[in-house]
């Protein structure tokens, strides 16, 4: 367990960081190119998810689970031999596709995209997949083996080097069009992808100089990676294709409802470049989590040990809705503000409270996803993932054209509410956990909700009274947490229990070093 937290807590870190400088990025390419063009952007964007499923995403799922299980029973040397079988097979797949989405760009920016301004953007996305797809296997063989800081310390790198390399190049290249602006945007991204896939290349060939394994004690075929690759890759594409049809229906959807392309393309920039990234900003934690829980059960299971994760998922459930619940419940209330003063645009923040209430429910769907693949159960979280898909597209096919960006957010919470019910149900049936509902849902939730009260009251008051606007965020901010704290306080939970459980961890770490 001190590993998992000492893991958890770096990339928490890392983590939070990326947000933030991601966040930034954002708000200033947002004002540079303005929401139409971001909207664009964002059109271009599922292409690259698309060709990662095909490629990459089984391969890192199997490496990690591999890596984990192999380094667990002592033969690093079959951990090595798994990433050099993995990148062969993803370059074996990817090199050929890219290939020929760059000779068919015309016919999927007009006919699958919806508008010819996105060709240039696909075809410079194709070497950036090529790179990602390097720095994924090496990345999450680092998390296999237990070691978090050399990626940690990439990712730190990589998001500030990717906003630098967007923003200086059109600075310089000052282009004329919105095609050639999203091209530019997706050239700084190879940039940084250059980047990360190098560092950590080296950084894994250093590590193995240093720790220099034996020899596979068994011979990984090409079988035994597919086991894994091959269900969770499929399901991944078939969950990203449903992802990305809906991405590409809301700005057709919003012209069937009688808006004009551009009006539509910026209604689709601001909710998905302004909005959703304003409530993902406190989500850090979650994706940290899940990158460490998955290596740390498949060693469990590797192990015989399955029900020993019952009272972890336990602590991991309370601990996501204690962190998430007044995260989303300020940023319902003064969210709106913040975005239409660091976006400056005024429908930044529109449907705000259902978003919120989403993004916690995809918060809870996220992390017991986690859970589900690190218990070898990975498909059934990429079957709940798809079900929840299908759901948003169905809210997005039936009811964004009659009610708009409403019938979105409507889609949003309902797919939230059915990923995390079907995850949760797996997950108790697996792990022999029982649900405990006032612990994980009913005591932050109620705290939430007396902290959103209060400071929907306390932000009108002082506005009214004249207050700028900085101030009043930071004063219902601090006083916002102290109500929450002293909500949860009222309802039996004790920060002093905690207290031991952290001076003993921390013994732990010492004696360990």
């Amino acid at each position: 367990m001190s590993t998992i937290l000492a893991g958890t807590l770096l990339l928490t870190a890392t983590g939070l960081f990326a947000q933030v400088v991601g966040f930034l990025y954002r708000m200033l390419l947002s004002r540079l190119i303005g929401a139409e063009t971001m909207g664009l952007y964002q059109l271009v964007v599922p292409v690259y998810s698309v060709l990662m499923s095909v490629t990459a995403v089984g391969l890192t799922v199997a490496v990690s689970t591999l890596s984990a299980r192999y380094h667990a029973l002592g033969d690093d040397g079959a951990v090595r031999s798994v990433l050099r079988r993995a990148l062969k097979s993803f370059f074996l797949l990817a090199v050929p596709l890219g290939l020929a989405v760059a000779a068919l760009s015309d016919p999927i920016s007009v006919y699958v995209l919806g508008d010819a301004r996105t060709r240039l953007g696909v075809v410079v996305l194709v070497p950036c997949m090529l790179l990602t797809g390097v720095e994924n296997l090496h990345k999450h063989c680092f998390y296999g083996i237990g070691r978090v800081r050399p990626p940690a310390a990439v990712e730190t790198a990589e998001q500030v080097i990717r906003a630098a390399a967007v923003l200086l190049l059109l600075a310089a290249l000052l282009p004329r069009s919105a095609e050639e602006t999203v091209g530019v945007i997706a050239l700084g991204m190879v940039l940084c992808e250059v980047f990360s896939a190098c560092a950590l290349t080296l950084l894994f060939r250093r590590h193995w100089r240093r720790f220099p394994p034996g020899p596979a004690r068994e011979e990984i075929g090409g079988r035994r990676l597919a086991a894994i690759a091959l269900p969770v890759g499929a399901t991944s594409l078939l969950g990203t294709l449903l992802g990305s049809v809906n991405s590409v229906l809301i700005p057709a959807k919003l012209v069937e409802g009688g808006m004009t392309l551009s009006e539509a393309m910026s209604e689709f920039g601001v909710l998905c470049g302004m909005t959703l990234p304003l409530l993902n900003l406190p989500t850090g934690f979650i994706g940290a989590l899940c990158l460490v829980m998955v290596p740390d059960l498949s060693r469990r299971v590797a192990g015989g040990d399955r029900r020993a994760a019952a009272g972890f998922l336990d602590r991991v459930m309370s601990a996501t809705s204690l962190l998430m619940a007044p995260a989303m419940a300020l940023l319902a209330v003064v969210g709106p503000t913040v975005g239409r003063a660091l976006f400056r645009d005024g429908r930044v923040g529109e449907l705000i409270v259902s978003l919120a209430v989403g993004t916690l429910l995809g918060c809870w769907q996220s992390v017991l996803s986690g859970a589900l693949n690190g218990l070898g159960l990975q498909g059934r979280a990429a079957r709940n993932a798809i079900l929840s898909d299908a759901v948003q597209l169905a809210f997005t096919f039936f009811a964004v054209s009659r009610f708009g960006l409403a019938g979105f957010a409507a889609g949003y919470v309902a797919s939230g509410l059915a990923g995390a019910g079907l995850n949760l149900a797996s997950v108790l049936r697996a792990a022999g956990l029982r649900v405990r509902a006032f612990r994980w849902f009913v005591r932050p939730l109620l705290a939430a909700g007396l902290m959103g009260l209060w400071c929907n009251l306390m932000f009108r008051v002082m506005i009214d009274a004249g207050c700028g606007r900085g101030w009043s965020v930071l004063v219902c901010a601090a006083l916002g947490l102290a109500v929450y704290a002293a909500a949860l306080l009222a309802q039996g939970l004790s920060a002093a229990a905690l207290l031991p459980r952290a001076g003993a961890y921390f013994k732990r770490r010492r004696r360990a070093l």
